[in-house]
């Protein structure tokens, strides 16, 4: 894996851990920070010795938004649209890979920083954990996933209460209303999410990337066509090796030993 300047990158056991590394802008989103996470991304969906990613900015911030400088060079209507379609790409490669994602909040999730979240399966916040999408307060509004997403996580109601207010809410409050899925001191957010990682990472691989893709796009779909590429799906959760192991283990009272195929 290659060096980084806006990221660092690590890996424990089987879990890849990357961290915003911009400290002096807050861990604002730049160009250079979304393409090295895409091309991280990448890498790490290629990996089969990789099951679980985490993504952190560290304990004082997670990421305060995207960095205004990289709307000043837009000067056409073509320009601003591959912009953002270029963002959405970079940010949504979390929410296409086939592995959990868990992205450790600490600090400030802001704007594009709150919507790098969203692309993550599930969200540990600490408990001076500040959430929020700001952008109407800039005459726009949050077009990296933003407006689409949330509402899906915690109901249109509520989205359109941040949407059009813009505040932060605190972390009990995104605790409350589903937006993250667990609270914990800044000192534990990491080490939390470390302990799910692994013990996600001790499930069989091949039964969690079915049921990542089929909870991803049954959204998409209306509940009885759903259903049906439910059912589709087991079939081959039926023919695999990891159900057949699992299932024997299970009857020989013993470990299982899962392959991920």
């Amino acid at each position: 894996m290659a060096s980084f300047e806006t990221i660092i990158y690590e890996e424990k056991e089987e879990i890849a851990i990357i961290t915003l590394n911009r400290p002096e802008r807050l861990n604002a989103l730049s160009l250079k920070l979304l393409e090295e996470l895409n091309g991280v991304v990448d890498e790490i969906d290629s990996r089969d010795d990789l099951k679980v990613v985490v993504i952190t900015g560290g304990r004082k911030v997670f990421c305060a938004g995207a960095d205004i400088n990289l709307f000043s060079g837009l000067t056409k209507v073509e320009e601003a649209y591959r912009f953002i379609e270029w963002i959405k790409y970079s940010l949504g490669s979390l929410s296409r890979l086939c592995k959990p994602t868990i992205a450790a909040i600490c600090g400030y999730a802001l704007g594009g920083g709150l919507e790098l979240c969203m692309h993550c399966d599930i969200r540990i916040a600490s408990d001076n954990a500040k959430l929020g999408l700001p952008e109407i307060n800039l005459g726009a509004f949050p077009g990296a996933g933003g407006t689409q997403i949330l509402p899906r996580l915690i109901g249109s109601s509520r989205a359109k209460e941040m949407l059009f207010g813009g505040d932060p809410i605190d972390a009990q409050e995104a605790f409350r209303i589903g937006l993250v899925n667990k609270v914990f001191p800044k000192e534990k957010v990491l080490e939390e999410a470390m302990n799910m990682a692994r013990a996600w990472a001790k499930k069989p691989p091949y039964a969690v990337r079915t049921i990542k893709r089929l909870v991803d796009n049954g959204l998409q779909m209306d509940l009885v066509h759903a259903l049906k590429h439910e059912s589709s799906s087991f079939l081959g959760i039926w023919a695999s090796h990891d159900f057949k192991e699992g299932t024997s283990a299970f009857l020989e009272k013993r470990k299982a030993d899962f392959k991920g195929e």
